[in-house]
């Protein structure tokens, strides 16, 4: 999608802070940090929500959660961290591009908002 924020970040277009990428996903830091650790998994492959998903999908979906393991084991977040998916304006999604928020590096409250 030529006008999708993270798609310009995956193509170099914007700037970001790169944790890793691989031919599937593209990881940097959140630019608004809402914990000392907190970055952003991104497909490279645009698919607009979770509810766009796919049964082709499934690979991705769980190569993300792997990433997020391997990126969160590299940053020693050994006693936790959270995975959040916001789907549509209600969901608190901003930019309507899939991806997944990994915070840590402090106690996480519950409920979030």
């Amino acid at each position: 999608m030529e006008d999708c924020l993270f798609c310009k970040i995956i193509n170099g277009e914007i700037p970001s802070t790169k944790l890793y990428e691989d031919d599937m996903v593209y990881v940097f830091e959140d630019i608004a940090p809402e914990a000392p650790v907190h970055f952003l998994i991104v497909p490279k492959k645009h698919i607009k929500d979770a509810d766009e998903l796919e049964v082709e999908d499934q690979e991705l979906l769980g190569h993300i959660f792997l990433v997020a393991q391997k990126l969160c084991k590299e940053k020693n977040l050994k006693t936790g961290y959270r995975i959040v998916n916001n789907c549509k304006e209600d969901g608190g999604q901003t930019v309507d591009h899939l991806h997944f928020h990994v915070l840590g590096g402090r106690s996480l409250q519950w409920p979030p908002g």
